[in-house]
């Protein structure tokens, strides 16, 4: 009993009952912390799931997933920020198969990178892109007690396995885990640091969302990443989104820095023709 470690010290008369090792009978097996993994998983993601039926972040129609504005802020090698210009065509084609969509293909680029878990806080923007994550039988989706925990378990996986990845929300999350992006990129580790982004639509706008600092300035959570990783990628239309999550995880791989991704909550489901099954 590890109470025979104070024996020298004398227990006060209210605890004394506490001496006795045979007040202590061993745990039954249900409360054994021999559970599995894969057990607590399956627990994870379905509340996972059930959190994810009180927020509907489905838009309208497909021509509503552009931003309101055409100036979309993407970010190079360490902090080098350009802008993209883009086309008037539509976000997405017609006759495109159901499960060609953003969340379906990012799940399958980190698996042909050799992710195989994937360490995760749920939040209200990244609840989309996490069932698509489930959903995919070759990754492992894991629930962390907080960001920190999910950035320095992909910051592991990264060690030994060659890639680590970690999924947060928006700002809150993303700043929670900085400290451990920092830590992968003064190690030279490749993880994949995948943040859910605001709405596409509220990009080019004045309005105050929560999970920011009270500004209508949504760079905030960009701008703490871009010293800390080797690439930044804001996926807030379907146009660019395949080139971007393929260059920032094949510049992670190239690198082997931490790359930083920000996916807008309403496009996870949304199919395209670009995402093809093809390896990054």
């Amino acid at each position: 009993s590890i109470l025979n470690l104070y024996k020298p010290f004398s227990l006060p008369p209210l605890f004394s009952h506490l001496d006795d090792s045979s007040q202590f009978p061993p745990l039954p097996k249900t409360h054994s912390l021999s559970v599995s993994l894969s057990t607590y998983t399956k627990h994870q993601n379905s509340l996972f799931r059930r959190q994810r039926k009180k927020m509907d972040t489905r838009i309208g129609s497909l021509d509503t997933c552009r931003p309101a504005s055409n100036d979309i802020c993407c970010n190079g090698t360490n902090g080098n920020v350009s802008t993209l210009q883009t086309s008037s065509s539509h976000c997405a084609a017609p006759f495109t198969p159901a499960d060609a969509t953003l969340g379906r293909h990012l799940a399958k680029r980190l698996v042909q990178v050799g992710v195989t878990d994937v360490f995760s806080v749920p939040g209200d923007f990244n609840l989309t892109l996490l069932d698509h994550l489930i959903d995919e039988p070759e990754l492992n989706l894991v629930g962390c007690c907080n960001e920190l925990n999910a950035g320095y378990a992909a910051d592991g996986c990264a060690r030994s396995r060659g890639v680590g990845a970690c999924v947060v929300t928006f700002t809150v999350g993303g700043l929670s885990v900085l400290n451990a992006i920092a830590g992968a990129y003064s190690e030279n580790l490749p993880v994949i640091c995948i943040v859910g982004g605001p709405n596409s639509n509220d990009y080019g706008t004045n309005r105050v969302l929560h999970h920011t600092i009270g500004l209508p300035d949504f760079s905030q959570e960009l701008r703490c990443f871009q010293t800390v990783t080797c690439f930044q990628a804001v996926v807030n239309n379907l146009d660019d989104a395949h080139e971007l999550i393929d260059t920032a995880i094949s510049t992670a791989l190239k690198e082997s820095k931490p790359v930083y991704i920000s996916i807008s909550c309403n496009l996870p489901a949304i199919p395209h023709p670009t995402f093809s099954s093809e390896p990054v």
